[in-house]
């Protein structure tokens, strides 16, 4: 069993600027929008390097979406960027008609997504973007795990023809996979091979799906780790060959389990190859303030819940 290891904890936030400063310096097309919230996008280098390509919209999110659609017209390659409540639930009417009906090349770019937001409660912790954006026809979803994969994802969707949603963090979480793995939309990632169970998790839970595969070989249970950074396009392919393999699987998420990666993949697995499947998610409930490690304990999205849940699916055979 492949072994992790944490290079050092940083916030997936810092990823996005790493990778839109890298962007800013390799393709001219590229500019960014911002409302209000450079601080905590991770912008200001872009912001110093390229002046002129960068937009300060001001608290008007809505005012943003459309402006990003306008510059896609002309050639631009528009980053927007907010936290994930703002960037989905405020404006989802723009996003749906400037943006996703009209195929406009926007890359909606959402900060201080899920539960670990923290202190700033419910809100602003929204736990339903990933179900609003991937019902959008044409809209492509992703939620890397950690900062080099956010970095990674940045610099990859520049590339991509068509509206992206890309989803990040506040907390500073465990950095460990390495920065040449080559990011592909659309491919999930086998990280650890199993026979027992698969283990499908994205964003934040999968250092926390890692720690619960470790665990369970101790006491003899082989668990496959796969990375679904992107949830729409879902890598069907990958999932149905891990499951016809394991025979079971859990989802885990930071999201409701309504809407999210698990429902994606529950349809996927009915349509193809009916499965045993555990749910990590939160459970059709808003959030609260608190620490980010409190609530991921309070709401059950942690390496324990995932053993827990596996050793479920397992029985289900």
């Amino acid at each position: 069993m492949k072994k992790y290891k944490d290079q050092g904890k940083i916030d997936t936030r810092s990823g996005f600027g790493a990778g839109l400063t890298e962007l800013g310096r390799t393709n001219p097309n590229v500019v960014a929008l911002c409302a209000d919230l450079v601080g905590s996008l991770k912008m200001q280098d872009f912001i110093n390097e390229n002046p002129d390509r960068f937009f300060q919209i001001g608290i008007a999110e809505a005012n943003m979406m459309g402006i990003a659609a306008g510059l896609t017209i002309g050639g631009k390659i528009p980053f927007t960027g907010t936290f994930a409540n703002f960037s989905t639930g405020r404006v989802y009417d723009q996003i749906r008609q400037s943006i996703a009906y009209s195929g406009k090349n926007v890359k909606i770019c959402a900060s201080h997504a899920g539960i670990t937001l923290g202190e700033d409660g419910a809100t602003h912790q929204i736990l339903e973007d990933i179900g609003l954006m991937k019902m959008l026809p044409g809209m492509t979803v992703i939620n890397p795990c950690d900062f080099n994969q956010t970095k990674a994802a940045t610099i990859a969707i520049a590339d991509y023809q068509g509206p992206v949603y890309l989803r990040f963090g506040r907390p500073k979480v465990a950095n460990f996979t390495t920065d040449d793995i080559p990011f592909e939309i659309g491919k999930g990632i086998v990280l650890n091979t199993g026979k027992d169970v698969t283990i499908a998790a994205t964003g934040h839970l999968v250092w926390e799906a890692l720690k619960a595969a470790e665990d369970l070989n101790a006491v003899g249970i082989s668990a496959e780790v796969i990375n679904f950074h992107t949830i729409k396009p879902l890598d069907s392919e990958l999932l149905i060959s891990s499951v016809q393999k394991t025979g079971c699987i859990v989802s885990a998420e930071e999201h409701n389990y309504l809407g999210g990666l698990g429902e994606s993949i529950a349809g996927e697995i009915a349509r193809n190859h009916p499965t045993p499947q555990e749910f990590v998610a939160t459970k059709d409930t808003f959030g609260e303030s608190g620490a980010p490690a409190q609530l991921m304990e309070k709401y059950g999205l942690n390496k324990n819940s995932i053993i827990a849940s596996c050793k479920k699916a397992i029985s289900r055979k």
